[in-house]
Formats: structure tokens, C-alpha cells, sequence
């Protein structure tokens, strides 16, 4: 892995403070919450300025926002990125066949990011949004995600600190979930029972791109009042059969057998 550059961390580091409050920031204010130079702020400011990636607020004197850059970058990732309306439409119908709420997530680090979701038709149900995230080992669609990593890559991401215990059903040592990966490498699907939250039953199935990458899992989450074996069996047959809808449409192809 190569070294990361300090400045360049740095300049994003700022830029990630916009996404924060009203979007607009001051020099001192950055200065504060990254606790760096003045003199370091000032230069990385005017750097990032005179590149567009970020303006002076003509209405807010002292203030800077987001340019027209970083504008121009999210949207070429939007255009390549058609995972989160491809989910959103297979979710919509797979939620609407098996009345229970469905979620497409995506792996940023050790969390899983939804990025597509369909609510249950139920009273009683699991409601989310896109852009939710919790840690991904203890939700079905972040194991189906952890487990298609590679062995070295996992044991980077696993290496950090403790995994946090969200309930007293989540899983906190590093063994017992490698052994839970493994039984979603076996069986091709992840099971959460009460682990990123009380009272929910969740099942997950991994997503391909058309490398054959996974690139984001599709899960099925009920509460626990319509929950049973029987029942899970049939959810994670539902979320194996979206999961390859959704990566069909993202060009992934089976090999023949």
C-alpha cells in the first residue's frame, strides 16, 4: 500500500468539513476543528480557491463554500454511477412482492451506506433512508459485503479498533465473525439477528457489477413479529433473487455451469 501524502490529506480534510452545518466555513473555523497552522489553513484556502473547488461567499464576507469543481466532479460520479437508481427501482418491486422493507448498501470502510431503499407495506416496519449507515459487521448486507472481500484486504479492514457492540446480540470478536463470513461464503447469503438493532431479523444477498465484482448487497429486513425460520429462508431466497436482478442490470452475467 502506498504512503499517503499529508497535504493532500490535509486539503480533504477540508473539503469533507463542508458537507458538515450550512456549507459555509471560515478560515478560523476551519483552523479550530482541524487544529492545524493558520498559516496552513490559509494556504490550503487558497489552493483549493484558485482550483474552484472551493469561493469566497460574495454574501457572507470572510466565508467560504463549495465551488463549482467539486460540483462538476459529483456529477461525472453520478453519471457513472448507476447502482443507486437500478437499486432503488429493484428494490421498489422486490418490497412490493414480499411486503417487507428492502435496502441496497454499499462498503465505505467498515460501514455499510444504503443507497437505495423501499419501505414495507406493513404498520409495523423498518424505516431507513438512503445515505444511513451503520458498521458492518453487524448487519447482513455488511457481512454479505465483508465476505466477498479478499483475505488481505479483510484483515486490513478488521485490524483497526474494536468492533462495537450496537446491541447485546452483536457479534464483537474478530474470530466468531471471520466464522460468520465463512457460513455466508458457504450458503451465499448473510443473516442479522438483532445485531444493529432490537427487535429486527434481516437477510442479505451480495450484488455484482458486470467485472463480477461485488459492489453492494441487497438486504430484506422484518421486524421480529414476522420472523421465523421458515420465514428467513423465504427472505433470503427474495434477496438472492433481487441481488441477481440488480446485477443483471448492471451487466453481471453468470458463468455457465
Amino acid at each position: 500500500m502506498g504512503r499517503l501524502v499529508p497535504a493532500v490529506t490535509r486539503a480533504l480534510d477540508v473539503l469533507e468539513l463542508f458537507l458538515q452545518g450550512d456549507g459555509t466555513l471560515s478560515a478560523p473555523e476551519v483552523t479550530r476543528r482541524l487544529r492545524l497552522p493558520r498559516t496552513t489553513v490559509h494556504e490550503l484556502l487558497t489552493t483549493l480557491a484558485a482550483r474552484s473547488y472551493l469561493v469566497k461567499d460574495p454574501d457572507r464576507p470572510g466565508q467560504y463554500r463549495l465551488g463549482v469543481r467539486t460540483y462538476q466532479l459529483g456529477s461525472r460520479y453520478a453519471e457513472q454511477l448507476d447502482l443507486a437508481a437500478e437499486g432503488r427501482q429493484v428494490a421498489r418491486r422486490l418490497a412490493a412482492d414480499c411486503g417487507e422493507s428492502v435496502h441496497v448498501a454499499i462498503l465505505d470502510g467498515t460501514d455499510t451506506v444504503c443507497v437505495a431503499q423501499a419501505e414495507s407495506t406493513h404498520a409495523v416496519r423498518l424505516v431507513s433512508a438512503a445515505g444511513h449507515r451503520l458498521p458492518a459487521h453487524c448487519t447482513a448486507a455488511g457481512k454479505a459485503l465483508l465476505a466477498s472481500l479478499p483475505a488481505p484486504e479483510l484483515d486490513a479492514r478488521l485490524g483497526g479498533p474494536a468492533l462495537t457492540a450496537l446491541t447485546p446480540h452483536t457479534i464483537t470478536g474478530a474470530a466468531e465473525l471471520r466464522a460468520a463470513l465463512d457460513a455466508v461464503r458457504e450458503q451465499g447469503f448473510a443473516v442479522e439477528h438483532q445485531e444493529s438493532g432490537p427487535g429486527v431479523g434481516c437477510v442479505a444477498a451480495p450484488v455484482h457489477d458486470r467485472s463480477g465484482q461485488v459492489v453492494a448487497a441487497l438486504s430484506v429486513a422484518v421486524p421480529l413479529i414476522r420472523w421465523n425460520e421458515e420465514r428467513a429462508r423465504e427472505l433470503a431466497a427474495l434477496a438472492g433473487r433481487g441481488a441477481g436482478e440488480l446485477s443483471r442490470r448492471l451487466g453481471h452475467e453468470r458463468s455457465p455451469v
